[in-house]
């Protein structure tokens, strides 16, 4: 079969194309925005991209399409198929009927995190011997890829509660029918589909709904919204996650910077995790994988070593290059508490080392001002902040600029952000790039601006 993906470059849609391809299908596709990791998955997979969204692009001996929830109505491409009556499907009805059936589901659900946990849960259960497939929304360092079928029983996939498609408009994640849930947090976000929390809540608990009675939901106890989730109705064996040792499943920190941690399990230590990541919300992803480990059988105390080489995931707080003493960070930022969290993990880290942030509010929350009032808090813990605020951003970024507590201040193209990061950059300074974009190859500009210095 010959499949052409229409908005193949984005994460989810990266990952269904390598799946595709593992299967055997011929695969093609198109989108507008092309950009590192996933346009490099794809060209070394050997799939052919075609920029933007023409009608030409997708060729006539296609026999479905594919259709990302980016694309909407009045877009070329999509009216296209429609007219030409052409066979189309989601990207999340595609994986639940070609991949899914048979397979035991883990899915990982959560207003952020959810990529992070995703790989840590397939490295664990790769390193308990399972061989699981995988859909994670990134490329995992310790496979290099984001998606793979696995030889494995077991399916993890990275559960969004973005919309299906154009002509879907429930979340993604009501497609997978998994075994077993991780409800990592429940905030308001999306807000270009969602009009408050309570429709992020309902789409939840329909992910509730298809969790079987054998199964499990593992859920952070320390979330109020998913507390209401499961109040609207539950009927699977439900255990909570976090630091208060009442919960089934809970962790004690060593570090402050959440690098090193006790895992215990109904009051009985099960060991201790030492690893590179840093933060109490990757201590919460962790201990979330640990628990979801085990729903399936895995001897979690047999497993809680080999954290200690897990090299987690592209663009979550990469190291991208060092010069000169300065050490430069690519972060796939979207939502003010994971900002706030990722940078009290390097905090404390750190020390009093200064943290210079390069902020552009990219999602589609961002964009439309619904994260505006929370920003400024959100990076507090940083010293310096030069924030994007390109000329279409549709809200006021000087109300956001005065609200830093640090320095801060406002440009208006990645030029001039690598410029003033150069100007203002020295010896011991942290430099963290935060943005689910592309960011104009910032982050790497910066660096060989640095050494070519």
């Amino acid at each position: 079969m010959k499949l052409h993906i229409l908005g193949i470059a984005g994460t989810f849609m990266g990952g269904v194309a390598a799946l595709a391809r593992e299967l055997g299908h011929e695969v093609e596709g198109s989108d507008q925005n092309i950009y590192p990791p996933m346009s490099t998955q794809l060209e070394r997979l050997g799939i052919a991209l075609k920029p933007g969204y023409e009608a030409a692009n997708i060729s006539a001996d296609c026999d479905e399409i594919v259709v990302g929830n980016a694309l909407s109505r009045g877009n070329e491409a999509v009216e296209h198929v429609l007219d030409a009556g052409l066979r189309y499907t989601s990207g999340a009805q595609w994986l639940s009927e070609r991949l899914l059936p048979g397979r035991d589901v883990l899915a990982v659900a959560g207003t952020h995190g959810k990529t992070t946990t995703t790989t840590i849960l397939s490295y664990l259960l790769e390193r308990a011997g399972r061989a699981p497939g995988f859909l994670i929304g990134g490329v995992a360092e310790d496979f290099g890829v984001s998606a793979r079928i696995g030889g494995g029983r077991e399916f993890v996939v990275e559960a969004d509660e973005y919309d299906t498609a154009f002509f879907d408009k429930r979340s993604k994640f009501v497609h997978y029918r998994p075994l077993v849930a991780i409800l990592n947090n429940l905030e308001y976000d999306h807000a270009d589909i969602f009009p408050d929390v309570a429709a992020i809540q309902r789409q939840f608990h329909h992910l509730v709904r298809t969790v079987p009675r054998r199964g499990r939901l593992l859920v952070n106890g320390h979330d109020r919204h998913l507390r209401e989730v499961l109040a609207m109705g539950c009927w699977t064996p439900v255990e909570r996650f976090g630091f208060d040792p009442s919960f089934e499943w809970s962790a004690r920190k060593l570090r402050d910077d959440g690098s090193a941690f006790v895992v215990l399990h109904a009051g009985q230590e099960l060991g201790t995790v030492e690893w590179p990541m840093l933060g109490d919300h990757n201590v919460l992803n962790g201990l979330a994988a640990l628990a979801a480990c085990s729903a399936v059988g895995v001897d979690v105390a047999s497993v809680i070593p080999s954290l200690a080489g897990f090299s987690s995931v592209k663009r979550r707080m990469e190291v991208i290059g060092e010069h000169d003493g300065i050490t430069v960070y690519d972060d796939f930022a979207h939502h003010p508490t994971a900002i706030q969290t990722t940078l009290a993990g390097l905090r404390a880290k750190v020390g009093a080392a200064r943290i210079v942030v390069a902020m552009e509010p990219r999602s589609n929350s961002m964009r439309l001002g619904a994260h505006a009032q929370a920003l400024a808090p959100s990076l507090d813990i940083a010293d310096v902040v030069v924030f994007l605020a390109r000329p279409e951003l549709p809200w006021d970024a000087d109300q956001v600029i005065a609200a830093i507590r640090g320095d801060a201040r406002a440009v208006a193209d990645a030029d001039a952000l690598v410029a003033r990061l150069r100007e203002i950059a020295r010896d011991g300074d942290h430099v963290v790039f935060m943005s689910n974009g592309g960011f104009d190859g910032a982050p790497r500009r910066f660096l060989a601006a640095l050494r070519d210095a």
